[in-house]
């Protein structure tokens, strides 16, 4: 019987094992997906088309979604989250990253980055000239096609020191025993069955926000609906955004739109990239990734609003999955695409005006349509100023021809609170990463990994019995 069972082998999951390592404690990951090695999307290879895959390898498996993504490094403690509400202090927080970076390092990614030098000053000052604030951040670019190797890495590294895996099996139930965690029901193709621990380290991503909400819910743990992003994501030729991208691979733009002073912000920047597709069971999605050997003409970013809501209505995540999924409705079960230039004229795009651009779609597995039938008007309102403002930094941005996939979703979950161990008010369960609420973003996850395993220590040696 494990002492510490971790659900879910993302980034928040590997970096809680290594901590665990050293720790005189076993430690079993149960993750839902396939290993990283055999993680392969039929769209990057042998179709145009989403083939459903059960489950969907892009969200699932080791690694998690960041595992099989761009492999962007933001090395900074307030981006993706901020580690400071978890840590005693701003040092603190920068020593979490810098060990995180370090882990990175040792399996395998390239040590050159993009700075902060004198470029990233500059374009800074531009942006202030525009009433846009422009976030200098020391980045690392893993890429798409070189981020499984690195991954693989540290499987087979946790592997060697003891931490063992269990694949292709879900967790269903998290069980408890007078008021305390004392196990996991788990789903695999030999059927259900229970595994006994001490703790549970919860970082189910993205894919298992959901399931671990209501999961939540039923156990009473103490949780608060969180912000959601909603927009788009936005494509055009990458030379448009060269000047940019060189100082920053994934350049953080923070504007404040002019008719509702809404917060819109750039993230998840792909120079020579491609569009995806993702798969969230009841609706779809769109992410992006770079490679390192293979290249696009285009890059794209996500653009997004940041939405919170208050009482009566708290849902974010309800709020967020309605729209997606009308979206999906849309699109006949695929993500809606639109040429800017018709948005701009009220008028649904049709690929014959799709391919009158001069930015040719990396993402054919989507259906031309009008973005405005799915978002509210306030959120394209938000993306046709926040766009017209950004394209004064970076001419270009915002063109007829420039293309926009909807809808592009980051739901963070319910916010799991937790004590300074990164502990719930259930005795034994730890959280962590993004499907808890807690960070958005490979660094951040695999920090608040970092945390949750550091308050199973402390707990263990506090005496639980």
């Amino acid at each position: 019987m494990p002492d510490v069972v971790i659900i879910g082998a993302g980034p928040a999951g590997l970096f809680a094992a290594s901590e665990l390592i050293d720790s005189d404690l076993e430690v079993l990951i149960v993750e839902l997906g396939r290993d990283v090695q055999d993680r392969k999307c039929p769209l990057n290879t042998t179709t145009t088309k989403c083939m459903n895959c059960d489950p969907c390898n892009i969200m699932c498996g080791v690694g998690g979604a960041g595992g099989l993504s761009d492999g962007k490094l933001n090395l900074r403690p307030d981006i993706g989250g901020n580690l400071t509400e978890f840590t005693d202090d701003e040092q603190e927080a920068w020593d979490l990253v810098e060990s995180v970076d370090r882990m990175f390092l040792d399996h395998g990614v390239p040590e050159n980055g993009y700075g902060t030098g004198d470029d990233a000053e500059e374009l800074r000052r531009r942006a202030a000239q525009v009433g846009i604030n422009f976030i200098p951040i020391h980045q690392r670019h893993v890429g798409s096609d070189k981020l499984p190797g690195v991954i693989k890495s540290m499987e087979v590294w946790l592997a060697d020191n003891g931490i063992r895996f269990l694949l292709h099996a879900k967790v269903t139930q998290i069980l408890t025993d007078g008021g305390q965690v004392s196990g996991v029901r788990v789903s695999t193709r030999d059927g259900l069955r229970d595994i006994g621990c001490r703790y549970v380290i919860s970082a189910p991503g993205r894919s298992g926000a959901i399931w671990f909400a209501r999961e939540g819910e039923r156990l009473g743990v103490n949780t608060r609906h969180a912000p959601v992003d909603i927009g788009v994501r936005v494509e055009v030729r990458s030379i448009v955004m060269d000047a940019v991208t060189k100082i920053n691979w994934d350049p953080k733009f923070h504007i404040y739109t002019k008719t509702y002073d809404d917060w819109v912000r750039t993230f998840c920047t792909c120079p020579y990239g491609y569009v995806a597709k993702e798969d969230y069971t009841d609706f779809v999605g769109v992410n992006g990734h770079s490679l390192i050997d293979k290249k696009s003409e285009n890059t794209n970013f996500a653009f997004v609003t940041n939405v919170e809501l208050t009482e009566p209505v708290e849902d974010t995540t309800a709020y967020a999955s309605s729209i997606a999924r009308l979206a999906t409705t849309i699109g006949g079960g695929k993500p809606l695409i639109q040429r800017l230039g018709d948005l701009w004229r009220g008028r649904r795009s049709i690929w014959s005006s799709i391919r009158k651009s001069y930015v040719k779609p990396t993402l054919t597995d989507v259906t031309p349509g009008d973005i405005s039938m799915a978002l509210p008007q306030r959120l394209v309102t938000n993306i046709v100023e926040g766009l017209a403002k950004l394209d004064e930094v970076i001419p270009g941005v915002a063109s007829e021809s420039t293309l926009l996939y909807c809808p592009e979703l980051k739901m963070y979950s319910m916010r799991f609170l937790t004590d300074e161990n990164m502990m719930t008010n259930l005795d034994g369960l730890f959280v962590a990463g993004d499907g808890a609420g807690l960070a958005r973003g490979i660094v951040g996850s695999a920090a608040t990994g970092l945390l949750a395993a550091r308050g199973v220590k402390a707990d263990k040696d506090e005496g639980r019995s």
